[in-house]
Order: C-alpha cells, then sequence, then structure tokens
C-alpha cells in the first residue's frame, strides 16, 4: 500500500482547521487504503488536494471547497475505486 494524500492549505486564509478536519474524515473512511496524509502550508488562498501526486481537487479552479462527500468519492475514485463508501455514495434527490 503506497496512497498518499496531499492537503495544501492557505495559512494566511486560517484554512488549517479546514485541512485538519478533511484530512481526518479521509484517514478515517481509507484506514486500509493510505499509508500517507500529509497537510502542507501554503499561501495566496490555495486549497488543493492530491491523490498520489495527481491534483483531484483545487479551490482556484473548482470556485469553492469540495462537499466532504464529494472529497471521498474523488479520492475513492483515484485510491481504490472498489470501496463502497456506503450512504456517501447515494446519489441525492432531487
Amino acid at each position: 500500500m503506497t496512497n498518499r494524500i496531499s492537503i495544501t492549505y492557505c495559512t494566511q486564509c486560517r484554512w488549517l482547521l479546514r485541512a485538519a478536519w478533511m484530512a481526518q474524515e479521509l484517514l478515517t473512511t481509507f484506514e486500509q487504503e493510505l499509508s500517507e496524509l500529509t497537510l502542507i502550508p501554503g499561501t495566496g488562498g490555495i486549497f488543493e488536494v492530491h491523490a498520489n501526486d495527481a491534483l483531484i481537487w483545487s479551490r482556484k479552479e473548482q470556485g469553492r471547497f469540495p462537499d466532504i462527500t464529494e472529497l471521498k468519492q474523488l479520492v475513492r475514485d483515484q485510491i481504490a475505486p472498489e470501496k463502497d463508501l456506503g450512504h456517501s455514495d447515494r446519489k441525492k434527490e432531487s
């Protein structure tokens, strides 16, 4: 197992708590699949999530932060496509 996640967050914007909470959620959900999760301080409004060096979320590109369910699905698709996320996989009803 060599799956790595990194979350780069803006220290100027005080996004450490958001990044740490998302890291905790990912570590709990993917405890068997992850070998490393790193928080990387940055500046300039950055909030990016990489899975195995592939960019899976960029606040700059998306214009918003990810919903935690959305982020878990993106991570799953990258590192463990066969994993069932239970209630996080259910589609929202219109």
